[in-house]
């Protein structure tokens, strides 16, 4: 199968570029060629690669029509943050493909009411980006139920990979916060530190889009989570963590206008961003109708990435 991959050396793409060739498919991989993957394999080589700028191709309205001049029968479209994105590709490949895969997020759920939260909960989404990103997911999805546009729509929770800083126990990107942990030191944790996120490793990300191209029949029309088996907790992250450096944790809760003081605007930021959408997803729909197979849990995907980190010198111990 010709698969064109948009954004194929990215976070996920990093994982699942390889994993397609892997499996056989010839893969084409759209990206602006600023950087090089997250992860080497010698599968990279054997990946033609398609120097194209989204946003200058974008403008121009030539995007979607050099993306379906590539003749593929597959497209999985990584990099899609905007609803006239998404007409702009669909209005030029409709018709001529038997697959579009779209990267969603779990964002689109805004603040949980029950929990785990299904793909059937009402939407509530809110921000610039959740807003955005829904509005992306209800366009698909009418085109596929209306239309016959063969699109799936897959939506990940808070990537996890080697080469780039997770979500901490605080809720943001910080690496000091780790560190601290490692060190025995206090970490403040918002409120009761009882809000969660919900990591998923990017190489699992990966195997769902490949499970939702092997099982087209079900996933057309569709979207799923693709997240880790279970939420966690801010609390208990910072003690799992802590126990995994091999110290007991020493931790202190305040309220959120209390704690907000004692973080920087952007982590701040990142914190509430991150704990008041939807981190908390259920994953039935892809176990059953997928085969979605996570292979790691929140914290396993964390320490991978963090043990990285201190090879690397970004998390100190001692």
């Amino acid at each position: 199968m010709k698969i064109v991959v948009i954004g194929g050396t990215g976070h996920i793409g990093s994982y699942m570029t390889p994993r397609l060739i892997e499996a056989g498919h010839t893969v084409l991989n759209i990206s602006r060629g600023l950087k090089s993957p997250y992860r080497q394999h010698s599968a990279w080589k054997a990946i033609q690669n398609i120097l194209l700028d989204r946003d200058e191709e974008e403008a121009a309205g030539t995007f979607g029509e050099k993306v379906a001049s590539l003749d593929a029968n597959t497209i999985i479209d990584l990099t899609c943050y905007r609803p006239e994105s998404a007409e702009q590709l669909v209005n030029a490949v409709q018709g001529k493909i038997e697959h579009l895969l779209h990267c969603g997020t779990i964002w689109i759920h805004g603040s949980s009411v029950e929990v785990p939260t299904t793909e059937e909960a009402v939407r509530t989404a809110f921000g610039d980006y959740g807003i955005r990103k829904l509005q992306i997911e209800q366009y698909l999805l009418s085109k596929a139920r209306c239309e016959g546009l063969p699109a799936t729509i897959l939506h990940p929770g808070h990537l996890v990979g080697t080469g780039w800083n997770p979500i901490n126990p605080q809720g943001n990107f910080n690496p000091s916060v780790f560190s601290n942990l490692a060190q025995g030191k206090n970490v403040a944790l918002p409120n009761l530190g009882m809000e969660t996120v919900h990591h998923v490793h990017a190489d699992d990300v990966a195997q769902a889009f490949l499970c939702a191209i092997v099982r087209r029949s079900v996933s057309i029309g569709e979207s799923f989570h693709v997240v880790s088996p279970a939420a966690i907790t801010l609390r208990g992250f910072a003690e799992r963590m802590t126990a995994w450096f091999g110290r007991e944790a020493n931790l202190s809760f305040l309220p959120w206008n209390e704690w907000k003081s004692t973080v920087t605007e952007k982590d701040e930021r990142a914190t509430w961003d991150h704990i008041a959408h939807s981190p908390n997803c259920s994953i039935t729909k892809a176990r059953k109708l997928l085969g979605y197979a996570p292979r790691y849990t929140s914290l396993q995907a964390v320490q991978e990435a963090v043990t990285a980190m201190q090879a690397n010198g970004t998390i100190v111990t001692a």
